[in-house]
Order: structure tokens, then sequence, then C-alpha cells
């Protein structure tokens, strides 16, 4: 998922930062399981397929599944739900394909499909945040991609921002908001709200949300975010000015045992760590 680019990007973040102002410091979550329904039955089948398929680093599948969720129209929240997650699936098809070398050259489809999805997920639900937080990461990441534009960067930037403040102003504690901010804090200077220690403190705060907030019964409705914040943690351990390689093997080892197949954390982050630890001893 979010891979080891923290430190390429840093000028991007940086000026998003500069956009995007500090949280000050959650969303109502949905209680009541919707009734059965065949139809959303199968959506949700299909989720379950493209949320393993994000941490397995399959793109191939990634792909197909985007094309499996077709949204109902009769129910504007319903599709909104579905459109979100056809939207994540290109969306972690794009981040998953950084750690490919060399990089896709279909990145940037990737981007704007999911970008378009998430679009027509806020025309059905106007308020939904989760889908403001992954539209925000995507125009991110098509900024970076036009670094040799400063132009059409800096407007992927200012869509970026926008997002992002309309997310933080509707659920600061959002824990996958806090995923997508550590980094951009992690690479701005302190006058702009920025600096390592800010982005372990909303790695922290994203850990305490996502452990602390009522279940969701409805699984359409978004509620990942406790290994990512565990595994940008364990990243961010490993590249402090001062790297605490105890504690990012720890939260690498803690972010396996929720996914034990999480390829990106399993079959790179952990080895960075590993041969890390080698060379201190």
């Amino acid at each position: 998922m979010l891979q080891a680019i923290f430190s390429a990007r840093t000028a991007l973040l940086m000026a998003l930062a500069a956009l995007a102002p500090a949280q000050s410091h959650g969303q109502a979550r949905p209680e009541a399981k919707p009734a059965a329904n065949p139809a959303r039955d199968s959506v949700i089948r299909i989720v379950e397929q493209i949320k393993r398929a994000d941490y397995e680093g399959d793109r191939v599948a990634l792909k197909r599944l985007h094309g499996g969720i077709t949204p109902l129209p009769d129910n504007k929240i319903l599709a909104s739900r579905q459109l979100y997650w056809r939207a994540f699936a290109l969306w972690r098809r794009a981040i998953n394909g950084f750690n490919e070398s060399p990089s896709p050259q279909d990145l940037e489809e990737d981007l704007n499909g999911a970008i378009a999805d998430f679009n027509d997920s806020l025309t059905d639900d106007p308020a939904f945040v989760e889908s403001k937080i992954g539209e925000a990461s995507c125009f991110g990441y098509l900024a970076y991609l036009s670094m040799k534009d400063p132009a059409r960067m800096q407007d992927m930037i200012q869509h970026s921002s926008s997002f992002l403040k309309d997310a933080m102003a509707s659920d600061p504690d959002n824990p996958r908001l806090l995923w997508v901010l550590g980094p951009i804090r992690w690479s701005s200077p302190p006058e702009r709200g920025g600096g390592q220690d800010k982005a372990f403190d909303l790695y922290q705060r994203g850990l305490e949300a996502v452990r602390t907030r009522p279940a969701v019964s409805d699984p359409l409705e978004p509620s990942w975010g406790e290994p990512e914040l565990l595994m940008n943690r364990a990243w961010s351990n490993l590249h402090r000015t001062t790297p605490d390689l105890k504690a990012a093997q720890n939260d690498a080892g803690a972010a396996l045992t929720l996914v034990p197949y999480w390829h990106y954390v399993r079959d790179i982050l952990l080895p960075q760590i590993q041969d890390a630890q080698a060379k201190v001893r």
C-alpha cells in the first residue's frame, strides 16, 4: 500500500502541506446492518477480494475486480459505496505499482480512473468523507507524476489540498485521513506545521481512533486503517533522523499479525528493516 516513496515525494508533500492547514482535533459511523440483499451481498464479496488483492499486491486482480462492480442506480448511498470500492481498486493498483521497478506505465491511467469513480461516489453522496480522502490521495500521486510539469503539478496539488481541507473539516480524526496526512507532515518544515514528530503524532491519533471507534457493521463502509498506520509508523521509525529499528520491526510485525499476506510489509519493508539491523550489529 503506501510504500517507500516518501523521500522521493518530499518536495510535493511540502507543497501540499503549505496548502493543507494543521489539524485540530469523528464522523458518525453506521451501526445498523442493512437487510439481506443478493446484489449487495455480491458486491460485498467483491470488496473482500479487492482488499485482499491490494495487500497481496495483485494488480491484475485489482483491475479485474474494479470492472466487477456495477453501481445500483436505485439507491444513491449504496451506489456511492460501490463507487468508492471501484475507485479503491484502481487507487491501490496505482500505489502498488510504485513498488515495482520499473514503475508500470499505467499509473496515471489508474489514478484518473479512481478519481472519476470517487467523483461519481461524491455525486451520489456529497458528504461521504472517505471518497474525499481517496481522491485527495490520488491527486497527490498525480502531482508526483507531474513533477516535470510544474504548472500541472500545482494544479494537482490544489485539487488534493481542497479535498484534504474538506475531510479535515468534517472528520479530523478519521484514521484513513491521518494515514494520508502523515507523510505530508513528515516531509514538511516545522514552520508549516510539519516535522517527523508531527507525523508520529498523527499515526498515534489514527491508531487510537481506529481502535476506539464503534465497530462498523456494514462491510461496504470503509474501516481499514490500523495495519496501514502501523506500516507507516514502521517505515518512519526506519527512516527517522535517529532510526528506532526495534520499534520499526515491532510495528511491521504488528501489521503482519493483522495481515499476514501483506506483500509490501512482508517482502519489502521488513527485509529493509532487517538489513538496517544487520548493519549496526
